[in-house]
């Protein structure tokens, strides 16, 4: 009889314990079906071969990428401005040149808000700094000379037009601030006459001095 107590209370025993983990199983189911985190999904360039930019202003290749959130990993530089002549604003790549845009110190928010996309009075704003530098990065007139050539290697650039409908006009005075104007013979270079003065030419800054308003 005293065995079969004690076989009774076994399987009592057995039928709570199993009951307990079944328990525990759906609590913890229901927890991780019913209450997923939230994941923010990056944004990111794609004009690139082998980079890429995210909008959190890191830059990666495309394997490094998030398949879930599609983010850049963080390691690295934020806002990394290699390859760039934060002076000028130009760069020789064009995810460089979007990661540094980025940076709160390059470009400010309440600037490129109000900048409109593109000439025409019908054309809309900017809704981000993102969409402001991935567009500004990818193609800019002040880069480019002659329509088909460009001034430099550092053709990328974000810096803020000279003259947009969007109400902003940037000064020439302030767009050439930190250069030093240096005067050489017709025919000369830029870069020789930078050069005899212990200069380096900036070729970006030389559509700002060809302006009729100088």
């Amino acid at each position: 009889m005293s065995k079969s107590k004690s076989r009774l209370s076994l399987s009592w025993v057995f039928l709570l314990e199993l009951l307990f983990q079944s328990s525990w199983t759906i609590a913890v189911t229901r927890k991780e079906i019913g209450f997923p985190e939230e994941r923010r999904i990056c944004r990111t360039t794609v004009q690139g071969r082998y980079l890429l930019s995210d909008d959190n202003g890191y830059v990666c290749d495309a394997l490094s990428l998030d398949p879930q959130s599609r983010c850049c990993p963080e390691r690295g530089d934020k806002f990394s401005c290699h390859g760039c002549n934060v002076l000028s604003q130009c760069c020789n790549s064009y995810e460089f040149c979007v990661s540094c845009c980025l940076h709160p110190a390059e470009t400010q928010k309440e600037q490129v808000l109000k900048l409109k996309i593109a000439k025409p009075s019908t054309s809309g704003t900017y809704l981000n700094v993102f969409d402001f530098c991935a567009g500004r990065c990818r193609h800019n007139s002040e880069s480019v000379v002659h329509e088909n050539a460009y001034v430099s290697d550092f053709h990328h650039c974000f810096s803020l037009p000279s003259n947009s409908s969007g109400s902003i006009v940037t000064s020439v005075k302030a767009r050439l601030n930190g250069i030093n104007v240096v005067i050489g013979r017709q025919g000369d270079s830029c870069d020789s006459v930078c050069k005899l003065n212990g200069q380096s030419c900036v070729l970006n800054k030389l559509l700002v001095l060809n302006q009729c308003d100088m």
